[in-house]
């Protein structure tokens, strides 16, 4: 058997992490406590506190001009992607949630980047089916529910540029997909892993990062 090298993660060391990451500005930092407090048997929905500088920095790595995200809960993920957009940047943003959606709203509005932020409440497959099927997206981020992850996948594809990255997040699924009698979301997500690994027209690497964040570049 393989051995693994990773570090576990205790709570001191988690801590650790964020302490040599970007720390998140007082717009993240809102959000992320807002959502504990309105919203706290669903706050483990919101992507964990280290990807938003990690979003955040593929934006700028990849010089991306035009993200999709599909999912965005309360919006600590998209205003972390439209913080690093430039200016005249785009990011569309898909939910059917207008409760969870209204406290990204309001907090995009005061960090000042809702103007490059179009959140689209419909199903998140009739929104990415209506786009322009021409090779036009930068970077996608998927955190939505996880059945429907092959579906984004397969709409997202043909939609991205040559270089343009995708990044799905859940990809461990609490540990779950290494379970045989996985069910559910945890069969769903392990369906998901192979479907994208096996994808000649994209570059995919797993990585551990929190509950587990899959990168794939278009080839």
């Amino acid at each position: 058997m393989v051995e693994s090298k990773s570090t576990p993660i205790t709570a001191e060391m988690y801590e650790y992490v964020l302490a040599h990451n970007p720390p998140l500005n007082p717009a993240q930092r809102d959000i992320v406590e807002l959502t504990h407090q309105k919203f706290p048997e669903a706050a483990g929905m919101q992507s964990a506190e280290e990807q938003g500088p990690l979003l955040a920095f593929l934006v700028r790595l990849t010089g991306a001009r035009h993200v999709v995200e599909v999912g965005t809960f309360t919006g600590f993920s998209a205003l972390s992607m439209a913080q690093a957009l430039p200016a005249d940047g785009t990011l569309i943003t898909c939910d059917v949630s207008e409760e969870w959606t209204a406290y990204g709203r309001e907090t995009w509005a005061k960090a000042g980047v809702a103007d490059r932020i179009e959140l689209r409440i419909a199903p998140a497959l009739e929104t990415l089916r209506a786009m322009p099927t021409e090779p036009h997206i930068d970077l996608a981020y998927v955190d939505a529910d996880k059945p429907g992850y092959i579906a984004y996948w397969e709409e997202l594809v043909p939609r991205m540029r040559p270089g343009g990255l995708i990044v799905a997040d859940n990809v461990l699924f609490r540990g779950e997909v290494v379970d045989p009698a996985a069910t559910g979301s945890a069969l769903a997500i392990r369906a998901f892993n192979d479907h994208a690994v096996a994808d000649h027209r994209m570059e995919a690497v797993m990585l551990t990062v929190a509950d587990g964040v899959t990168l794939a570049r278009k080839r």
